[in-house]
């Protein structure tokens, strides 16, 4: 019988171990080592799509802080501009405040403007035709006279024209010197 027992253990012993329910540590420890085998087969492709997500968000985080500088530069530049207008207009008047300081001052001085100086030379100048023309062009009784003598009436039209408005200083008559 005890031959019977032990056949019967043994047979049993084998059985065992190959119909026997694992215990679930047993699982659980399976379960982990399938999942790594899995994380190796799939791993370089698990990486390298968390390669290509990060790359993207690079690229977008970079555009969007290009485009934020962008539009904060747009902004600095639109302000210096108004700033630069705005030192550009005092600068303006106080040169204008300036030039007119200066301009009574020289007229206090009683030095003429440019506008003056330009209006005497204009003057001039048509004083100069005027002569000239009353020289050419002798009137009959004065064509006795030699050319080089001017006559009374033409120097009476030139001293009449050059009379100076009022408050202008007067100009020198000119006489003629007898021949």
């Amino acid at each position: 019988m005890a031959t019977k027992d032990n056949s019967k253990r043994s047979k049993a012993g084998s059985q065992s171990h190959s119909d026997q329910p694992t215990p679930p540590a047993q699982h659980v420890w399976l379960a982990g080592l399938g999942a790594m085998a899995k994380a190796q087969e799939q791993g370089s492709k698990a990486i390298e799509a968390l390669v290509n997500d990060g790359l993207a968000f690079q690229r977008k985080s970079q555009a969007e802080a290009q485009q934020r500088l962008h539009e904060a530069t747009e902004r600095l530049s639109h302000m210096a501009t108004g700033f630069g207008e705005q030192a550009t207009g005092r600068v303006d008047k106080l040169e204008h405040l300036f030039e007119d300081r200066v301009a009574k001052a020289l007229h206090r001085l009683g030095m003429p403007t440019l506008l003056d100086i330009q209006m005497l030379t204009e003057r001039v100048a048509q004083l100069e035709s005027q002569l000239a023309a009353a020289l050419k062009a002798p009137s009959a009784r004065d064509a006795k006279a030699p050319a080089k003598t001017v006559s009374k009436s033409v120097v009476k039209t030139v001293a009449k024209t050059a009379t100076p408005s009022a408050g202008k200083t007067p100009a020198k008559k000119t006489r003629s010197k007898p021949a």
